[in-house]
């Protein structure tokens, strides 16, 4: 129902109440039949849910049954002994889960919040007497009164206000308080009135600062229009990031090429098997660790904990910077962000309203009159309180040397006549040392059409027609800049008046100036706004103000350059969502929207395929915050609603600080690429080596030595490149696009012909092993040349280590690598002088693991390096050197590499 369009009378009679309220039982027997004032709460996921949506991941699934057939074939082939493989599977599983279900675990608190903010216990007419109770056992009918400092308890329609004034800036986004009257509205298109434009309602979530009134609630719970924007949190879909959607494509890819190579190889073998004579037992298992072992080395184990860590890493940098983080994943998707909505108040400008400009020859009296026609105060800290508008005006004076409190003591009030929204005037009469002045202020048509003198040059002259349409000519000037106008006047008694009545005291008033005031843009949103144009991103500004305040700003600010890219709410209903979805492009301003405005043209955007961010802070902006590929919140006069929904909060409530956290998600987005390609290239190689020597009919590694090198040769430096500082061009670069896949820019073919060359390294080292091994037995190198071969090797102790040690290294090698995917690292250390010592340190850390469990005694025996109770050393001195030798060419022949790359690039 549009009570707003209503007589009173016949709110009343449609809600079947009056004047007097509701009784009592007629008050119970409403709340039994339509329920509690209250919000509905959200469902939230339990640990468990959370647990199984971790352990539900294809790659962690694989791992799981990798880890039962190995402790199985552990079992038949040496008994109840310790699983070694099985137990390193699961410590795996475990650590992802627990770090997911950690990083994941979101407190849904925006419907709590939303609860929060209503009302404890409200004023109403119960048996026509005034009782206070709970808010939530308001109902539908009940007549409640309002006073400054009340919280609206639900939506109501307004019968009797004195000169009440309501702050809606968390519905509407409007800064400016609204007065309130009391007549019936008139609709306009589609016989609608906008929310922030119905001066006849008071609404949920609102709050009460100026005056008195009282109300009848026509809606309660979820019906009010607070309840719709609970729904509308409710029922907004939570989309997956970008990072999100190409990991689980990435995991998707990887099942099903190791379920694929893994049944290729179990059934190559088992052919194989029954052509030489017999399907053994044995054999069966023997196929089956072949097959678990192809799982370890095509899973990237560390590549989940790396991307956590390198994205919990991120967010640590970026709450030193007042950018908190709440959902881990959407790290990155600001660093492809090309479209950011924001709202206006408190977010481009300071939500303060400031007196910016004046007109008038005395300033000093200007300024003096409107701080003591007014109800605000300023503590001694000089924090001003009270209504906006007033508020402004106490700085100003305040910001000029005069202190209210001073002036207050000075020029005592003695009389005065409330403002009234039918007068759009206020008068305060003051006693100074015996001398009677009245000062009056109000909306300069009003003011400038009662006086009759001027003050000009400290002299108080006749109010010509000339200084008339001078002072009109100023008000136009500020009122086209959008400014707020004011006048003040004044007028001096011999003795105190005989009545304050109105119409007394506001005549033949001496006309002093105007002031013009706004809540301005924040001083440093400009040139984040410029710089977010420099990095590709497309700033749009949604607000519940008038059309010609945000038109101002945005120009301003650089958003827009004339009013033809703004558009207003109503506007917008005229357009349907085809039309929309074609035009939206057309527009950059978006005045005196509703929620679900907001929500659409996030929407829209989205359709585009546009990777869209949403900031704001009041309870209005939640459901789209939500609807967006990131939502931000504000930490300082966000809401609790905008911030528990959100996907970041802005500490600091700095616009400016969504460039900087665009620039991190971009860095950190780059180094997980780069941590990608590194893990993949390792896998790949891991794959390959397993592949051809189970073709040629050898072992070359154990799925435990494929678990070290994956969880530490290959984790520890992938850690540290997520470290990697920020490319120079970083915020010179378009967006990239959100279709664009993981493996775009070449990172394909650099993968795999990086994986490729581990794989020829290794199976040179393997080889090599396997001959110096034959020369050691027979101690003659023709010996060993007779009996040397490609196939059928019996487990090689020397070519496995030699195998093992190569493929490590060149992990540890190839780390260096990856600094840059097409710059060459050598320039990017001895050129410009640009280091990452944690990933120095990284690759110290794992050269001396990996030493350490070849030339330990009990290490090398548990990865059966060595014989258990041996003492000799896995390697000579020799074979330790070579592995190492052959591992270092991964540096040279990549970056050979890049350097044909980088002139094939620079040609086209």
């Amino acid at each position: 129902m549009k009570y707003y369009l209503q007589e009173i009378g016949e709110v009343f009679k449609n809600i079947s109440s009056s004047e007097n309220g509701l009784s009592s039982a007629e008050a119970e027997k409403r709340l039994e039949a339509n329920g509690k004032n209250k919000l509905k709460e959200g469902k939230k996921k339990t640990v468990f849910q959370r647990v199984l949506e971790q352990l539900s991941d294809p790659m962690i699934i694989i791992l799981i049954v990798a880890a039962v057939i190995s402790a199985v074939t552990e079992w038949v082939e040496h008994g109840f002994g310790f699983p070694t493989d099985t137990v390193i599977i699961l410590v795996v599983v475990v650590i992802n889960t627990v770090l997911g279900v950690i990083q994941e675990s979101k407190a849904e608190a925006a419907i709590e919040a939303l609860q929060e903010m209503s009302a404890a216990t409200s004023k109403v007419l119960r048996d026509g007497k005034i009782t206070s109770v709970r808010s939530e056992d308001l109902v539908v009918g009940d007549v409640v009164l309002l006073e400054a400092g009340d919280a609206v308890p639900a939506d109501c329609r307004i019968f009797e206000s004195a000169s009440m004034k309501i702050e809606e800036a968390a519905l509407t986004g409007e800064s400016v308080p609204v007065g309130k009257i009391i007549d019936t509205l008139m609709g306009g298109d589609n016989n609608e009135v906008s929310l922030g434009d119905r001066k006849n309602m008071a609404y949920m979530g609102s709050t009460v600062v100026y005056g008195r009134g009282k109300a009848v609630v026509v809606a309660t719970g979820m019906d009010t229009e607070m309840g719709k924007i609970a729904d509308a949190i409710a029922q907004a879909e939570e989309s997956q990031t970008p990072l999100q959607i190409k990991l689980a494509q990435l995991s998707k890819i990887l099942t099903y090429l190791v379920l694929g190579i893994c049944v290729f190889l179990f059934i190559f073998q088992m052919v194989t098997a029954y052509f030489k004579g017999g399907l053994g037992f044995e054999v069966v298992l023997n196929s089956f660790m072949v097959a678990v072992s192809l799982a370890v080395a095509a899973i990237p184990e560390g590549l989940a904990a790396v991307v956590t860590i390198v994205l919990s890493i991120g967010v640590t940098n970026m709450s030193k910077k007042n950018a908190i983080i709440r959902k881990l994943t959407a790290v990155e998707t600001l660093g492809c962000a090309q479209i950011i909505c924001s709202d206006k108040t408190g977010t481009l400008t300071q939500n303060k309203m400031t007196v910016v400009d004046h007109y008038g020859d005395n300033e000093e009296l200007l300024s003096k009159a409107m701080a003591l026609c007014c109800d605000a105060s300023i503590d001694e800290d000089g924090v001003v309180t009270g209504e906006p508008t007033e508020a402004a005006l106490v700085n100003y004076a305040n910001a000029l040397g005069f202190n209210k409190n001073d002036l207050v003591k000075t020029a005592p009030r003695i009389g005065e006549a409330p403002f009234d929204s039918g007068r759009k005037m206020m008068s305060t009469v003051h006693n100074i040392d015996g001398e009677i002045i009245q000062y009056t202020k109000g909306a300069p048509d009003v003011i400038l059409g009662r006086c009759k003198y001027a003050e000009v040059d400290g002299q108080v002259v006749e109010f010509t027609e000339e200084l008339k349409a001078q002072a009109l000519k100023d008000n136009k000037r500020m009122a086209d800049q959008a400014l707020r106008v004011l006048a003040c006047s004044y007028k001096k008694y011999d003795s105190a008046p005989a009545s304050f009545e109105p119409e007394a005291l506001e005549e033949n008033l001496v006309f002093i100036g105007l002031t013009g005031m706004i809540d301005p843009a924040r001083p440093e949103v400009k040139d984040a706004i410029a710089e977010c144009r420099s990095a590709g991103i497309t700033p749009i500004m949604i607000t519940g103000d008038h059309k010609d305040t945000a038109v101002a700003i945005a120009v301003q600010l650089g958003i827009i350059e004339n009013d033809s890219a703004a558009i207003t709410g109503a506007q917008l209903d005229e357009i349907s969502d085809e039309e929309f979805a074609e035009r939206v492009t057309e527009f950059r301003v978006y005045a005196r929207v509703q929620p679900e405005h907001k929500t659409r043209i996030v929407n829209a955007w989205r359709a585009k395929g546009m990777i869209t961010a949403m900031t704001g802070d009041g309870v209005n902006d939640a459901p789209s915050i939500k609807s967006a590929d990131i939502g931000v919140g504000m930490g300082i006069t966000g809401t609790d609603v905008t911030k528990n929904v959100a996907d970041m909060v802005l500490a600091d409530d700095n616009f400016a600080t969504i460039v900087s956290a665009v620039s991190e998600g971009r860095r950190i987005y780059d180094n997980i690429r780069k941590a990608i390609q590194f893990l993949l290239g390792s896998n790949l190689s891991e794959v390959l080596s397993i592949f051809t020597a189970t073709i040629l009919n050898f072992t070359i590694l154990k799925p435990v030595h494929l678990l070290f090198i994956n969880l530490v040769t290959d984790s520890i430096p992938a850690l540290a490149l997520g470290l990697e500082k920020p490319e120079r061009d970083i915020m010179q670069r378009k967006p990239r696009k959100s279709n664009e896949g993981i493996f775009a820019g070449g990172m394909g073919v650099d993968v795999f012909y990086q994986g490729a060359l581990v794989t020829i390294l290794t199976l040179a080292a393997f080889f090599i092993g396997e001959f110096m091994e034959l020369y050691h037995h027979f101690g003659d190198v023709a010996q060993a040349m007779a009996h040397f071969q490609f196939t059928n090797i019996a487990d090689s102790s020397d070519g496995m280590t030699m195998a093992f040690l190569t493929m490590s290294m060149c992990e540890i090698f190839h780390s260096f690598n990856m600094r840059s995917q097409r710059g060459s690292v050598l320039g990017m250390a001895f050129k410009q002088k640009s280091h990452n010592f944690v990933l120095y340190a990284a690759m110290v850390a794992s050269l001396l693991l990996t030493t350490a469990i070849i030339e330990i005694p009990f290490l090398a025996s548990a990865f059966g390096f060595i014989e258990a109770g041996s003492t000799e050393p896995a390697l000579t001195l020799a074979e330790y050197g070579i592995s190492i030798g052959l591992a270092f060419l991964v540096i040279p022949v990549v970056e050979i590499v890049k350097a044909f790359q980088r002139k094939v690039a620079k040609n086209k």
